[in-house]
């Protein structure tokens, strides 16, 4: 079992940036590949960047590519999203999620076996 804990989000303005993160526990939680989902009001939930258990593996979004960076630190148990030139649809929960793929990683939701509480995005324009 992995617990995952969101944290970072906020209200920014467009243009600002943010770093999330999620803090992992649980058994061999730094072997899991890590991915991070969004989810705006009426929307279904969108894959935005994932990283391998190494962390020399990663995929993102064409939405946030060069905006956003995903990374980890297995020593803390730490994923991170940094999140440049935030635009207003940007706006939604952001959710961390795990799961055990050896060295591969998933950008489907359906492919993630834990998920965090996630964590609110605001861009104001």
């Amino acid at each position: 079992q992995v617990q995952l804990v969101e944290s970072g989000g906020g209200l920014v303005q467009a243009g600002d940036s943010l770093r999330l993160s999620c803090a992992a526990s649980g058994r061999t939680s730094s072997t899991y590949a890590m991915g991070w989902f969004r989810q705006a009001p009426g929307k279904e939930r969108q894959f935005v960047a994932a990283i391998n258990r190494s962390g020399r593996s990663t995929s993102y979004a064409d939405s946030v590519k060069g905006r956003c960076t995903i990374s980890r630190d297995n020593a803390k148990n730490q994923v991170y999203l940094q999140m440049n030139s935030l635009e207003p649809e940007d706006t939604a929960v952001y959710y961390c999620a795990a799961v055990d793929l050896g060295y591969g990683l998933a950008t489907r939701s359906s492919e993630y076996h834990y998920w965090g509480q996630g964590t609110q995005v605001t861009v104001s324009s």
